[in-house]
């Protein structure tokens, strides 16, 4: 497959990229550009991957809900995605790719895809608010953030605005697992359907606020529920669960106009 003169000079279009090798299989390399606190590529990045191989085979243009387990901690390097279409029907498509590295699964994933073109005649209910955030311009940056450490490739590749400085920057154990933020692919790209189901794992844990700084997700569910807009994205996480090594995280995200275009729910383990 050709790459995309125009998507192409952003960063996630190019660590994303995918070739054909046969009917129904990709390969493609996972870069460093998205290492997280474990070391590892982020699940969200890894899954950005594998879908730009599924939907190369499927007629619908826009990914609705997405499942994905990630079996195996993966390593920069060349990964194979093999795809199956399941079910083409007339509203939607649905199809499955597996994602492997060094002969051994690292993700499996299903996702059905359908279209997200603005119906002015569907219902609307909205029974929630787009989190109350300053402006990003007027979020203080934090040097931590500023300073973009080496070794942790995500905080080079996304930019994050909290309205306050984050207490766990500080070491502070005893906050509430939840945080409101600003987000967006630090090189300029817009956010799209295709960026969002990644996007949604992009968030620093909010388990961070209670010290736990190793996570690794078990199950990622993703419902993408609108086109963004250009422009930063608003961001809400939280969890209200811990026990058995395990935690939830939830995250729903909003376009700069105040529509919501993503939520997720995530099963985490504690390391």
């Amino acid at each position: 497959m050709s790459p995309d003169p125009i998507t192409e000079q952003y960063r996630f279009d190019r660590d994303t990229r995918v070739e054909k090798l046969s009917d129904g299989e990709f390969t493609a390399t996972l870069t460093d550009a998205w290492t997280t606190f474990t070391s590892h590529p982020n699940g969200g990045y890894i899954l950005g991957t594998a879908l730009n191989a599924l939907r190369q085979n499927l007629s619908q243009p826009d990914p609705l809900a997405v499942s994905a387990f990630f079996l195996r901690p993966a390593a920069p390097g060349a990964v194979t995605a093999r795809t199956e279409v399941v079910r083409e029907g007339r509203r939607t498509a649905t199809g499955q790719v597996i994602l492997e590295q060094n002969g051994k699964e690292i993700v499996r994933a299903t996702a059905t895809y359908g279209d997200l073109t603005p119906d002015p005649a569907a219902r609307v209910l909205t029974l929630d608010t787009p989190p109350d955030l300053p402006a990003p311009e007027d979020c203080p940056v934090p040097d931590e953030f500023a300073d973009r450490p080496d070794g942790l490739g995500i905080a080079h590749s996304v930019e994050y605005r909290y309205p306050t400085r984050p207490g766990w920057l500080d070491g502070e154990k005893d906050g509430r697992p939840h945080a409101e933020f600003w987000m967006r692919f630090a090189d300029g790209r817009e956010p799209d359907v295709h960026a969002l189901p990644a996007m949604v794992d992009f968030a620093p844990p909010a388990v961070l606020s209670i010290g736990e700084f190793t996570t690794i997700t078990v199950e990622l569910s993703v419902h993408v529920r609108a086109r963004p807009a250009p422009g930063w994205l608003a961001c809400r996480v939280f969890t209200k669960h811990v026990s058995g090594g395990l935690h939830e995280e939830d995250m729903e995200v909003w376009d700069s106009t105040g529509t919501l275009v993503a939520q997720c729910r995530q099963l985490a383990m504690l390391l």
